[in-house]
């Protein structure tokens, strides 16, 4: 029926309306069908949980020993071409397909370890980052220096505004990090830029490529979930790897920093969250400006509370209220706010303090406490669902319209 009707972008409202009407039909079908049997499907695709398929993998095989469950690599690469509001809405029928896999107790917690094992990618560079102590991932740098893993992201035309690219980059390099030896602390911090309006500076984070996401670059999957459980929650508990001698814990980790210059806005102030110890300069700002963007925040909805309490939380996602740093509620976001020239020299003191095993085996204990597992599994189950519900509404869809022709920047 979708076939023969017009491109989405190109239908009357009838026909909008006679399309839509026909994929609830069949989402609350496919809904049903997981609610019964996603476990038999999982293992079907896992080979009884004996594979690990990260969740791009899972989702083709998906597609391919389910037809019609999920869309297929077809389905999805003309998706691709099209702008977000010119695209058919397949990648929601992804997100039920991971709402009902990440909400199973079994399937779920197999796919969270499937996605904190080490990227293909880093494993194939590490010998040579072993022996150099340096990569160059494109968007994102690292480099090893006296015990601290140095990741330095170089977005510097578009503000280290993330996206696909920029989080595959990120999860190599925090792979990286953490399966190096002699990694005693990691560090995070945004590099020179060369936009127009910041040139010479260094900038933290814009958050999402609004552009990318208008364009249609920002895909479900491959970003918006893979940040999430892949280098996001590696931050927070490490690296899985099989190896017997590993058996005091089955992830390796590592204490974190981060050095906040410029701005931290959306994804940027996500991931201060997950951090150890946040360090910013005092003419640096947070912000979370979803309800400017209509999309859910990451996991900021479910982790924010804890460092802001439940009023603050909201102002910053619902009302998309800025912080300076020199504001007292920014101590609830940033440990240490220095003059932007003494940044450098606290960063420094700071790796030097957050080395040895006894702060890694505390922070174990404090993020077990403060985020269980389980948890974090429930959320992400009605974030994989929402989320791609987000990204294709009309509310969000002009919302970055608007702001892609405008040509804003943050100020």
């Amino acid at each position: 029926m979708l076939a023969a009707l017009p491109e989405p972008d190109r239908r009357s409202d009838t026909e909008r309306t006679t399309a839509e009407q026909a994929k609830d039909r069949v989402r609350a079908l496919r809904c049903a069908f997981l609610d019964t049997h996603v476990d038999a499907v999982y293992d079907e695709l896992t080979s009884a949980r004996t594979r690990y398929l990260r969740i791009d993998e899972l989702a083709d095989a998906a597609a391919v020993r389910f037809p019609g469950l999920v869309p297929s690599r077809p389905d999805l690469d003309a998706e691709r071409a099209r702008p977000q509001s010119g695209k058919e809405g397949h990648e929601i029928d992804q997100g039920i397909f991971f709402s009902r896999v990440l909400g199973s107790p079994a399937s779920g917690a197999h796919l969270l370890d499937a996605m904190l094992r080490p990227t293909a990618r880093a494993l194939e560079l590490l010998p040579e980052y072993l022996e150099t102590g340096r990569a160059d991932l494109g968007p994102v740098r690292i480099r090893h220096d006296g015990g601290a893993a140095r990741i330095t992201m170089c977005g510097a035309d578009c503000l280290n505004a993330e996206d696909a690219r920029q989080a595959d980059a990120m999860e190599t390099a925090v792979d990286l990090a953490l399966l190096d030896p002699r990694t005693q602390v990691g560090l995070l911090r945004g590099g020179v830029m060369s936009h127009p309006r910041y040139s010479g500076r260094r900038v933290f984070s814009a958050g999402i490529n609004l552009k990318a996401l208008h364009h249609g670059g920002i895909p479900l999957v491959d970003f918006l979930l893979k940040r999430e459980l892949g280098y996001l929650h590696k931050i927070l508990r490490g690296v899985l790897i099989d190896d017997p001698a590993q058996w005091r814990s089955r992830t390796v980790e590592r204490p974190w920093v981060a050095a906040v210059d410029g701005f931290a806005i959306g994804g940027g102030t996500q991931l201060l969250l997950l951090f150890d110890h946040v360090l910013a300069a005092a003419d640096s700002y947070f912000s979370l400006p979803a309800a400017q963007e209509g999309i859910i925040p990451g996991a900021s909805n479910f982790r924010l509370g804890r460092s802001t309490g439940a009023r603050l939380s909201r102002g910053l996602v619902l009302d998309s209220r800025r912080i300076r740093a020199t504001e007292p509620e920014a101590r609830l976001l940033a440990d240490e706010v220095v003059e932007p020239e003494e940044l450098d020299d606290a960063v420094e003191r700071s790796l030097l303090r957050f080395r040895g095993t006894a702060v890694t085996t505390n922070r174990r204990m404090l993020n077990l406490a403060e985020e269980p597992v389980d948890a974090f599994r429930r959320y992400m189950a009605e974030f994989a669902l929402q989320q791609a519900l987000r990204i294709h509404d009309e509310d969000v869809i002009g919302k970055v319209g608007r702001f892609c022709a405008r040509g804003t920047v943050p100020s």
